[in-house]
């Protein structure tokens, strides 16, 4: 593909990601050919000298592809384009002028490594940043996901949720809402255990449910019984594992090392 093409495609992918609605479909379309185009004039990767503008453009079209990923609810095609990101984001940082979207994308990834329960990753990725410890939590980008780990951490369920109203950008909007799908699946295991029953009201606030339908799904899915007229919902309870001790066996050997013992003495 010629770097014309390139170019046209690149601003008619501009125009569909701009559009309001953002027309998805399109999008895709688009990316496909420019990654095609990318691969073929080798700036996908890029290696020795390439020009300013071919830098700017191939990243544009990846942090595109990204933004685009999380709205089409592809995680792994988001995972793809963050990979394929960092070489402009780390190796070619004194070379191009710096992306207003980079670091949304990188606090994206953060949030995504969290949905993920990856601690120590998070961490790492956290330390990595081209950002001094004292300024981390002066970009909103990372501050949103330095505050939903620390909230994870405390078990402040609570501000999780309502930091969903305090996303920086539309996309951070999507990986609150799985980490509360992870949150509200460990809360319910613990009702199962703590819990007979409880009364619709208790449990769709202890799941933080707006909705008495959203709670319903989500017991029909844990099997759980719900009794709409009583108004309560009985937590389904694990069979009990019974453990057969051997106690002859135990009995034997232990006299058996009785003797051993004595006849030592």
């Amino acid at each position: 593909m010629a770097p014309s093409q390139i170019v046209a495609l690149h601003k008619e992918l501009q125009l569909a990601f701009g559009a309001r609605p953002c027309n998805l479909q399109k999008c895709g379309l688009l990316l496909a050919k420019l990654k095609v185009g990318l691969i073929e004039t080798g700036l996908l990767l890029p290696l020795g000298d390439t020009s300013l503008d071919n830098l700017v453009l191939a990243r544009d079209i990846l942090e595109i592809g990204a933004f685009w990923s999380i709205r089409s609810k592809d995680i792994p095609s988001f995972d793809r384009y963050y990979s394929q990101l960092q070489t402009f984001y780390n190796d070619y940082s004194s070379v191009i002028p710096p992306s207003p979207r980079e670091y949304p994308i990188r606090g994206l990834y953060l949030i995504r490594l969290l949905t993920q329960n990856r601690i120590a990753d998070f961490h790492t990725t956290l330390e990595s940043l081209p950002l001094a410890a004292d300024s981390l939590t002066a970009n909103p980008y990372i501050q949103h996901p330095v505050n939903l780990e620390r909230w994870l951490m405390e078990g402040s369920y609570s501000k999780v949720w309502n930091a969903r109203e305090e996303a920086p950008a539309e996309e951070y909007k999507f990986f609150v809402d799985s980490l509360m799908g992870t949150i509200r699946n460990e809360i319910a295991s613990c009702e199962e255990v703590a819990y007979e029953s409880l009364p619709i009201k208790d449990a769709a606030t202890l799941l933080f449910f707006t909705n008495q339908s959203d709670l319903v799904n989500f017991a029909q899915e844990r099997k759980w019984q719900v009794n709409l007229s009583a108004g309560t919902i009985a937590f389904r309870k694990k069979t009990e594992e019974k453990v057969e001790i051997p106690k002859r066996k135990l009995i034997s050997s232990n006299l058996a090392i009785a003797r051993e013992l004595e006849q030592i003495v």
